[in-house]
Parts: C-alpha cells; sequence; structure tokens
C-alpha cells in the first residue's frame, strides 16, 4: 500500500543564525526578531490543517524567546535539538562541541523531555557529531544529503582522504531523515550580505512551489513509500507572500495524499518498518 509523508519542519534560528555569522548591528537583529512573528503565522496555519510539526531550535532561542517556544510545545510540535549557538559543529573545538548539553538541558526544560532528534547549524557535522549523538542517547539526525525519499542509518568512521578514494565506516543506530538545500526556503527567497559573500535570494515564490510540490510527485511517481523534509525558517517563510505559498504547498500535498508527520516519528516508524522504504 502506497505510504507518502511529508516532514514539515521550521528551524526557529531567531537572530541567532545573523550573530553566528558575525551581524550584530541592530537591523541585524531586527531581522531575525521577525521570527516571533513568522512562528505565530505559521502555528496558525499548522493548527488550520491540522498538520504537526518539528521545530529545530538553538538553545540560545529558547532562552530569549521562552514564551514563543512554549506556544510551539503548547500546539504539540516536536522540539528538536539544533545546537547551543547556531555555530556549525564543524566549525567548533571539541570542547566547544559539548555545548550540545546545554541545548539538551534548555529542551528538557522547555519540554520535560530529552529531545530525541538532532539538526546541525547550517547542516556541517564535525567528525565527532555523530559520537555524541549517539553517546547522549539521540534516536535521529537531520542533517544530511545522502538520499532523499528513504532514511538511512548514519555511519560512524569515514576516512576521507583528497588523494585516497573513500573508506566507509560502519552504521550506526542513528537514524538520518535526510534533507536538501532545495528544499530549504533559505536558499530560495533570503537576500544575505556578509564581508565575503552576497547571496542574492528573493525568487519568486510560485517557481519555489513548482519545485516543491514536484518533488512530493516525482516521489509518488517512483516509490511505493517515502518521505519528504522540507525545512523553513519564521523569519522567512513568514513573510506574506511566502505564506501564501506555503499554504498551497499544503494543500497541494493533501491533493496527492500526502501524510504528515513529526519527523521523530517518522524514525521510529523506519526502525519497524526498514524493509519498506528500501
Amino acid at each position: 500500500m502506497a505510504r507518502h509523508i511529508a516532514c514539515m519542519t521550521f528551524d526557529f534560528d531567531a537572530m541567532s543564525g545573523l550573530v553566528a555569522r558575525g551581524m550584530l548591528t541592530p537591523t541585524a537583529i531586527s531581522r531575525g526578531e521577525f521570527g516571533v512573528v513568522g512562528v505565530r503565522r505559521i502555528l496558525t496555519l499548522l493548527k488550520k490543517y491540522e498538520v504537526p510539526a518539528t521545530f529545530y531550535v538553538p538553545g540560545v532561542v529558547i532562552g530569549t524567546y521562552p514564551h514563543v517556544c512554549e506556544e510551539i510545545v503548547a500546539a504539540g510540535h516536536e522540539i528538536g535539538h539544533h545546537g547551543w549557538t547556531h555555530v556549525p559543529p564543524a566549525k567548533l573545538k571539541a570542547d566547544e562541541e559539548k555545548g550540545l548539553v546545554r541545548g539538551i538541558e534548555a529542551i528538557k526544560r522547555l519540554t520535560g523531555i530529552e529531545p530525541r532528534g538532532y539538526r546541525s547549524p547550517s547542516w556541517d557535522l564535525s567528525q565527532m557529531t555523530v559520537e555524541l549523538l549517539l553517546r547522549h542517547g539521540f534516536l535521529y539526525d537531520s542533517s544530511m544529503m545522502g538520499n532523499d525519499h528513504s532514511p538511512y542509518r548514519v555511519r560512524l568512521g569515514d576516512r576521507i582522504e583528497v588523494d585516497e578514494p573513500v573508506v566507509f565506516g560502519r552504521e550506526t543506530k542513528l537514524v538520518e531523515i535526510p534533507i536538501s538545500w532545495s528544499l530549504d526556503d533559505f536558499v530560495h527567497f533570503e537576500y544575505l550580505k556578509t564581508e565575503t559573500a552576497v547571496t542574492s535570494g528573493l525568487m519568486n515564490a510560485n517557481g519555489v512551489l513548482e519545485n516543491w510540490t514536484k518533488d512530493f510527485e516525482y516521489m509518488t511517481r517512483t516509490t511505493e513509500r517515502g518521505v519528504l523534509t522540507y525545512t523553513c525558517h519564521p523569519y522567512v517563510i513568514g513573510r506574506g507572500h511566502r505564506m501564501m505559498m506555503f499554504e498551497r504547498l499544503l494543500l497541494d500535498l493533501m491533493e496527492r495524499n500526502a501524510l504528515f508527520r513529526k519527523v521523530e516519528d517518522v524514525a521510529r516508524e523506519y526502525i519497524t518498518s526498514l524493509h519498506e522504504f528500501k
């Protein structure tokens, strides 16, 4: 029996992603503040269509906006770990990455339970991230791109050298719920200027909607069972025309009989139904 799942996920970074890039001026901070407006618009829309979702929140954002995060929890959505700050693990020293524990503690204070899911800030794991996630009892990660429609087991101990073939490490019990930059709103919509680069963004929302819908349609044509993960940022998707686009996405997926699930639920289902995702 065909079963196609859509995971609607939101990285509630507020200003933390901009701060991690060294953008500390009042305008940059206000740009992140709009995430609060976006979260509340998103919660209203998800409630309207009874769509469960997963929000990944850095610990510093939980500390900055505890009441907004409580609204997410009260609405029944999953809270996943998104770092303590928004600095990607690949740029942290080993002792700094242990800040993972601070993020766990912040989420436990917020929800009463430890998070089971992790998403790396900027989707860039370090060589030791997987080992830390396993040590702290995480069920899944959602930061990598080795598949598009099927979860898989995360490896540990890959040996990567510039002038030698890759030697893959062993599979672990950590489940990967894969993502893609093409299904991320930030790269399509957000104008970002730093000292070293400019990302233009600001694409037409209708074109992005078509791409996102077609990816789901392709999954239904080529698999009997699959999951597609969409990633949005409240301060990006929360703008008016993009919210209208996002609502049309939900409606289009419903017309294609999409099942909406929290990411943790998908990871658990994968573990109990491994052969059906192949």
